[in-house]
């Protein structure tokens, strides 16, 4: 189908972050000519989450930048409002904003939602991450905060920044002069373990110089805001604060299928299983990882099926996973990386160079050096 006005096939991509923002870019350089895009974006603002990490260490704010200018250099329109509801069999979309879009083809990119999973925890949300973690930190400071458990759900969720709170939070309070009893319980057999052996031995032994005692293979109960029991084992512990991640959720999306977790199930091209002429990119999709860099391989994967269905390209890649992490130490940076291949890690790197270009929290092949140009 193609528009009436233009002859040119409509692309309408929904979402704001890395995902949706990769997805336009790389249409923009695989069929320009040959498509329309529109961006609906529910923010104005593209923040790099990843990096909030650092913030509550004051060692700088995450990085923001204008959606704006980004959709404007992709060639495309820019709405900003929120999708209410898509209507498959008529193609198109509502806001929440009252207005109905038409289509051609639709890239779902929303993202998940945050839901904590302990009434009694401090969960941090990449999206406020410093001022939930504030009192905290000042009671580690004044040496009153003496025991920290920081616990990853068991649910859908990305633990990597997990990692780095807790490394961050014991290495303050010894530059403080306090001892600081550090627990940090995870599902994960081995930590990090998405990114293979060597970077999970790395992160491992990070953790140990660090003055963090990791436990693995473990769920948590928290049973008060100083008090958990941690299984197997049934071990009960007493903490002056327990901080937890939450557990990701998708955005429950009217009028397209998705799992019991609101996730949208996609095919290896990213294309919407029972929806025709639907794509879906990053976190909102079913797969397992839930990770800035991966969001945007799924887009770069639905770009060039895109350029393909309308003819610009004759062999569209399948989505690949090639996880480059940052973890961030207060000092320089660690990176990882890996190949995941069949839900297995190949090529396994624990590192103190960069490896991806240009350096950053998100590798995004179209993304990351658009704003890098743009710096």
């Amino acid at each position: 189908m193609e528009s009436q006005g233009t002859g040119k096939h409509r692309v309408v991509i929904v979402g704001g972050g890395v995902a949706a923002l990769e997805a336009a870019l790389a249409l923009q350089q695989l069929a320009p000519d040959s498509t329309t895009r529109t961006v609906v974006a529910p923010n104005a603002e593209y923040v790099v989450y990843a990096q909030t990490v650092r913030e509550p260490f004051a060692h700088a704010d995450a990085d923001h930048y204008p959606v704006a200018p980004i959709v404007e250099a992709a060639g495309a329109s820019l709405i900003v409002d929120a999708l209410d509801r898509v209507d498959v069999d008529g193609k198109r979309i509502v806001t929440t904003g009252g207005q109905e879009l038409e289509y051609d083809t639709l890239v779902l990119a929303l993202g998940s939602k945050a839901a904590p999973c302990y009434d009694h925890a401090l969960t941090v949300d990449p999206r406020s991450m410093a001022p939930a973690l504030q009192r905290m930190l000042e009671g580690v400071d004044a040496g009153t905060i003496r025991s920290v458990a920081f616990v990853t759900p068991a649910g859908p969720t990305w633990p990597l920044p997990l990692y780095e709170l807790a490394y961050l939070t014991a290495r303050r309070a010894s530059a403080a002069g306090h001892k600081l009893l550090t627990t940090l319980t995870t599902p994960e057999d081995r930590p990090m373990m998405r990114f293979g052996m060597i970077a999970s031995n790395g992160v491992t032994r990070l953790l140990h110089e660090g003055g963090v005692e990791l436990i693995t293979s473990s769920v948590a109960e928290v049973l008060s805001p100083h008090e958990l029991v941690i299984t197997p084992g049934e071990r009960r512990l007493r903490v002056d604060c327990v901080v937890a991640l939450p557990e990701l959720v998708g955005p429950g999306i009217s009028g397209v299928p998705q799992d019991e977790h609101g996730f949208i199930p996609v095919d290896e091209y990213g294309r919407v299983i029972g929806a025709p002429g639907v794509f879906a990119a990053g976190d909102v999709t079913a797969r397992p990882i839930k990770h800035g860099g991966f969001s945007s391989q799924q887009a770069d994967a639905v770009a060039e099926t895109i350029a393909a269905d309308v003819g610009e390209i004759l062999d569209p890649q399948p989505v690949e996973a090639l996880l480059r992490g940052m973890f961030i130490t207060g000092e320089a940076p660690l990176y990882l990386s890996a190949r995941v291949v069949g839900g297995h890690a190949y090529d396994s790197v624990f590192t103190t160079e960069p490896t991806a270009t240009p350096e950053g929290k998100i590798a995004a092949r179209y993304l990351s050096q658009h704003l890098e140009q743009a710096a």
